[in-house]
């Protein structure tokens, strides 16, 4: 019976045709252009300033929104969706290090190292890329977090609004530009997400302390320490291998990164209790 569960378990994460003959294609895959991109961060943008603007408007601003179950059930879906998206990508990551290591022509490449960086060449098709597809669509379920933060604090959650859409645009160019480094970030988020959420959703059906700022944001931090050290590995491996696949994306993300990172600690750092 475990066999069977195990089996089919792996099908659904590793072995199904939809996984193993994805394609990021801007005609076949939903939300793979750049005008979609583009509109997408502008709705979200304008979305949440209208809500504001209303709460303002009906002068409800100092009295929050009863939301009731909707926030639990959004943490709940959350956890789930970053747990499969996790699985899936580590079990997808390391079989298809194993198929393309006759792209390194020069000298065998480990699991960890294809991990950091792609061969060159590297085309946004197959397992990998299919689980960092579904990671770019979850991006759309974090903005409900937004929305929710809007109606329940009366005000503009700035930094998430940052920090949400970079990290869509982020997940675009991974997938438009077969970026490496993809692979461990996304391990890296889907794993914190997991955590987090979870725990979110355990304050929200009323166990847990709601004071849970200290713990996501240690998470945080941890996950920012980590890709700071892998990096360090891409570039090594981008000069010591003859190249990555995807390196000016992966600049441009680096550059949206150490902005994110300022913000971070402009916002947060003065929080008390941490």
């Amino acid at each position: 019976m475990e066999i069977h569960v195990i089996e089919t378990l792996k099908f659904y994460l590793l072995d199904h045709p939809s996984i193993i003959w994805f394609r990021w294609s801007h005609t076949q895959s939903w939300g793979a252009t750049w005008p979609f991109l583009i509109a997408a961060l502008a709705t979200y943008v304008a979305t949440t300033l209208v809500l504001h603007f209303l709460l303002n408007f009906f002068r409800c601003r100092h009295r929050p929104v009863r939301l009731g179950p909707i926030p639990a059930i959004h943490s709940l879906i959350m956890c789930a969706v970053s747990a499969v998206i996790f699985s899936g990508m580590i079990l997808s990551a390391t079989a298809e290090a194993k198929d393309t290591r006759w792209l390194w022509r020069r000298v065998r490449a480990t699991p960890l190292e294809y991990f950091l960086c792609f061969p060159l060449g590297t085309r946004p098709s197959g397992r990998v890329f299919f689980w960092s597809y579904l990671f770019y669509l979850s991006r759309f379920l974090h903005f409900l977090r937004t929305f929710s933060a809007v109606l329940r604090h009366r005000k503009i959650p700035f930094f998430r609004l940052v920090h949400h859409s970079m990290l869509l645009i982020t997940s675009f160019l991974w997938l438009e530009f077969s970026q490496s480094f993809q692979v461990l970030a996304i391990l890296f988020s889907t794993l914190l997400y997991t955590i987090v959420y979870g725990y979110r959703f355990w304050v929200e059906v009323g166990f847990g302390c709601k004071e849970g700022f200290c713990f996501t944001m240690s998470g945080q931090i941890v996950v920012l320490g980590f890709n700071l050290i892998c990096h360090v590995g891409v570039i090594s491996l981008h000069f010591l291998r003859g190249g990555c696949n995807g390196i000016g994306a992966w600049v441009f993300n680096s550059v949206l990164n150490a902005a994110l990172l300022f913000l971070f600690f402009k916002s947060h750092v003065n929080r008390k209790g941490c």
